[in-house]
This record gives C-alpha cells, structure tokens and sequence, in this order.
C-alpha cells in the first residue's frame, strides 16, 4: 500500500510540473508578436510633461522609426499624455488594448502599472522607471520581469548622488537634509529610502518632507527650506512638472537643492548626476524593434540601464548660492546648457 501511494505522489507530483511547464508555456506564446508586418502600430502612454519623460519619449520615436525602416518597415505611433492622472493612464492604456496594437510603451512608474495590469499578451516597454522590482512589487526582482514587460530604468547611483551632495556643499556632520517628494510615487520613496540611509549613515540628520501633489508642494516645500540646510530631489514627476514652485521658495532663502536628474536641475537645482533621457528612450526603442520583429524574447530581456551618467551643475544657481564653480569644473563637473551665467 505504501509503494502504491508513493506511486501516485510521485505520478501527482509529475503532472503537476508538466501543468505548471505546459502554463508558462502557454503564457509565453500568448504575447503577441507578429514578426512579419509592414506596419507596426505602437501606443505610447505618457505620464506627464516635463523635459525628462518628453526627451524619453522622442529618444524612443527616433530609435523605433530609424529601426524598423532599416528592416523596411514603418511604425505609427498613438501618442497620449495622461497630464499627471493615474486613472487617466488606466483609460489611455485600456484603449490601446481594445485597439490591438502591437506594443504598448510606458513612460514613467503609474503608466507602467497602468498597462502591466491592463494586458499580458500585448509586449509593454517602459522607461524613465526608477525600480521596476519596486513600481511592480516584485520580491527579490533579479533585473527580468517575465511574462511580456521589460523596459529601461533611468537609475543613477544613489550613494554616488549622496556623497556628491555632502562634496559639494561641504557638509558638516550637524548638517541637517530634507528630502522632498510626492508620496504618491514609490520610486520617489524607494530613491529617498537609499539616499537617506547614506547620509544617516555618515551622520547627517535627514527629515522626509512629502507632499501630495502640486496643490500642497508650496507648503511642504517652504517647511523644508525653513528647517534644512540643504534638499535633495529624485526622479520625482511631480517635482519635475512643477520646479518653479521649488525654485520660488528655495532660491531667496539660498537652500541650495541637489536634484536626481537634469530638467529637475535645471529648473530649480544646483547640480546633479544625470542619465541622459533621450538614450534610455532611443535604448527603449532599439528594445522595441527586436521585440516586434521576433529578434529578442520579452520574456527574458533583462531591463536596461544607462551606465554613462555625468556629473553636472547650474551655474546660475550655484552662484547665487555662493559655490565654487571653478572647483566643480576641475573635479569634472558639467555646466547644464541653458544655465551658464551671463
């Protein structure tokens, strides 16, 4: 009786495997990918305007169209901004599953939820992402998200951002650092997470400032800049749409604000490590001819990085805050085009 039973788990058991192996399988083969059109029809879901994620999205265009004429194909692009809107994400990519198109790419964390959800036959690219383990609440995420997403992240090394920060600046070990972003965006948290544990960890005292969305940004931006020394920024959207608003207060009181990429920089920063959008959009789109075209398996493409990031400065800023311009260009530091003092 014990051999029979034996025998029967052992048959469960192997079935179970060739169940599970037959499903992911099936899961596999469900992606649509057709390798012999003329024609693609690509739907681009953008979370919001700004300098970063419209550079993303150009990069993306050049790179797919150059791509695909050199194989003597076309693409038509159905372009949509979500103007900051989560649910209106939800509705852009919604549409584009009832149209069927051939590849679905998501700029920034919300629209790539919003499509990661919205299909999983339709191959989902996405870029400008910071943590895709974090934006798809993957445990243990080994850099391959499976099933049909992939895409590029627009990361910097954060300890390398931290410690710019502390050089630049001068930072006494009593200086205290606000941290200010949307609490709705888990990348932004993920970056201020990183971050702050560097600074506490050399012994600065840090403070979260969160803030909603732009409605309450003023508020807890002026708060910051009333208790801190300094400010750090990351890849936030919202930040980034609205750093008028963060200039405006920060700028008179000489905080000086350290940002996680150029257009924050440039708008309300004094310097940064910067990726280069425009790339990770055109490594996106060089992702997305190879996947439309049966080249590359999505189910197995790892997620991309820009490895070149720079060193680069505001130069107007840093003059108003009274830093050495001289010393950041002899330790390779960039000017910003369009920051350089008159």
């Amino acid at each position: 009786m014990k051999k029979i039973v034996s025998l029967i788990l052992a048959l469960a058991l192997c079935l179970g495997t060739c169940f599970a192996l037959a499903s992911c399988k099936d899961k596999k083969s469900e992606i649509k990918i057709n390798p012999d059109k003329e024609k693609y029809v690509v739907g681009i879901c953008q979370l919001i305007t700004h300098d970063a994620l419209d550079s993303a999205t150009k990069g993306f265009k050049d790179a797919l169209t150059a791509a695909l004429a050199a194989e003597g194909r076309t693409v038509e692009f159905k372009e949509q901004n979500a103007a900051g809107d989560s649910n209106t994400c939800t509705t852009i990519v919604n549409s584009f599953v009832a149209e069927d198109v051939d590849l679905i790419m998501a700029n920034a964390t919300v629209a790539l939820q919003a499509a990661a959800n919205a299909t999983v036959t339709i191959p989902v690219l996405g870029t400008s992402i910071t943590e895709y383990g974090v934006a798809l609440e993957i445990e243990n995420f080994d850099g391959v998200v499976g099933g049909n997403v992939s895409g590029t992240s627009d990361l910097a090394d954060l300890d390398s951002q931290a410690q710019m920060m502390i050089d630049t600046l001068g930072l006494e070990s009593s200086a205290k650092i606000g941290l200010l972003y949307c609490s709705a965006e888990p990348n932004s948290q993920y970056q201020v997470d990183c971050v702050k544990a560097y600074l506490e960890g050399k012994g600065y005292i840090c403070q979260d400032y969160k803030f909603t969305d732009s409605n309450d940004l003023q508020t807890i931006a002026a708060n910051a800049a009333n208790s801190v020394d300094a400010i750090y920024v990351p890849t936030d959207n919202v930040a980034a749409s609205n750093t008028s608003i963060i200039n405006n207060v920060c700028e008179p009181k000489k905080v000086p604000v350290f940002a996680g990429e150029e257009a924050t920089c440039t708008g309300c920063g004094y310097a940064t490590l910067a990726i280069s959008y425009y790339n990770i959009g055109r490594v996106t789109g060089e992702m997305a001819a190879k996947v439309l075209l049966g080249k590359t398996d999505i189910t197995t493409l790892a997620i991309q990085y820009d490895d070149a990031a720079v060193k680069k400065y505001n130069e107007k800023a840093c003059i108003n805050l009274g830093i050495d311009v001289e010393a950041l260009k002899a330790a390779g530091y960039v000017v910003i085009a369009g920051t350089e003092a008159e």
